[in-house]
């Protein structure tokens, strides 16, 4: 199988775009600002349509083919591939959904394939429950659709999504307590967006909070209503894979580009103790480089392989979440390991702010925090081997 490290001739990401986007990046870090020219150019070349099949107006890329793309966006822009990342989640959700023969989600794809941009708006302050519980509060309508009170945090692409894909919890309807998932317009009332996203790292990605002031969610786009807790439903698999799959890989992106600079820091650097030689040639330096590169070896199949797995329908039924949040895991715990031995090869020239391989080390941290975290990971693993906890 071809490395998730390399380029495809039908990838919509040139170089010529991907290093227009990298000379940005630092400025857009510095300024705390959203890339708006970046998701301009990624919308002119179709890249928020590359999952969108064909016949809705997209490129029909798979979800393997577009977790490639997103380490090589990722390896010049992180916060950039961070912010496009939520987009392409909902189109991979979609896509996934279509092409089980769930149609549910058809009019998002319609939509991508039009210039809709779509925002994820899920996280909440206090919920650990992520998918499977709301402190939003979903108060039904006559006509079928809901009112929406509540707050959500990390919402990227703030400054630029139309449609915000997000749930509530229905606790009135007769058939409650139940979790309503639909879609917002952005231009509809009751719907604000806070200017709060001043961070260590992922600056760029602007994910601001939302507030949700009884905003309507109009009836036929209210696509689930689920019983709280772990759910079968085929919704919960889809933005699991691809959200897990999608985040590995800009995560990965970053582990990448912290070997190539590893390399670049190496050649350049030379040493006075041995005689003016580049420190290429230093067994602790050489040996660093191998580590950082060694551990990322090992992550690019395992983003293809659980991306084709999804992409052909292949069905690892309970372990399937155990993969996933283990893939996460996995990568963004990597990528941070990729960055440090590559700090250590750059020496200190890497501790100025606007380095960056500085810069990296600051967005590679935001990985902690993405669903599934470290301890979420290990106790979902932990019950695909062992079972269940006793109670």
């Amino acid at each position: 199988m071809e490395s998730v490290t390399t380029s495809d001739s039908l990838s919509p990401l040139g170089d010529d775009l991907l290093e227009r986007i990298r000379s940005r990046a630092p400025g857009h870090d510095q300024a705390n600002t959203f890339p708006a020219a970046d998701l301009s150019d990624l919308a002119a070349c179709g890249y928020l349509r590359a999952l969108v099949p064909v016949q809705f107006g997209g490129l029909g890329r798979s979800l393997c083919d577009v977790a490639r793309d997103q380490v090589r966006l990722a390896a010049h822009a992180p916060a950039t591939a961070l912010a496009v990342n939520m987009h392409l989640v909902w189109t991979g959700v979609a896509r996934t959904l279509q092409d089980r023969g769930d149609t549910s989600l058809s009019f998002l794809l319609h939509e991508a394939g039009t210039g809709e941009i779509f925002g994820f708006g899920v996280s909440e302050p206090g919920n650990d429950l992520v998918l499977t519980g709301s402190n939003t509060d979903a108060r039904p309508l006559p006509d079928g659709g809901y009112r929406l009170t509540g707050t959500k945090i990390f919402t990227t692409l703030s400054p630029a999504w139309t449609r915000l894909g997000t749930m509530g919890l229905d606790t009135t309807s007769p058939d409650a307590p139940k979790i309503v998932w639909t879609f917002l317009d952005r231009s509809d009332p009751g719907i604000s967006c806070t200017d709060d996203w001043d961070t260590l790292g992922m600056r760029a990605s602007q994910s601001q909070t939302t507030v949700l002031e009884g905003a309507r969610a109009r009836a036929d786009r209210v696509f689930r209503r689920l019983d709280p807790g772990p759910s079968r439903d085929p919704l919960i698999f889809a933005i699991f894979a691809n959200f897990e799959i999608l985040l590995a890989a800009v995560y990965t992106g970053i582990g990448r580009r912290a070997v190539e600079l590893a390399v670049d820091a190496a050649e350049r650097r030379t040493s006075l103790r041995h005689e003016g030689r580049s420190l290429a040639q230093d067994p602790d330096i050489r040996w660093r480089v191998a580590e950082a590169a060694i551990l990322m070896d090992g992550i690019y199949p395992q983003i293809d392989a659980l991306a084709a797995d999804v992409d052909t329908l292949v069905d690892h039924g309970p372990q399937w979440f155990a993969l996933l949040s283990g893939l996460k895991h996995r990568a963004t715990e990597t990528a941070r390991l990729a960055v440090d031995q590559a700090i250590r090869v750059t020496g200190g020239s890497s501790y100025h702010a606007g380095n960056e391989l500085g810069r990296l080390y600051r967005d590679v941290l935001a990985g902690l925090f993405h669903p599934s975290d470290a301890a979420s990971a290990h106790a979902t693993v932990a019950a695909a081997w062992l079972g269940p906890l006793d109670v």
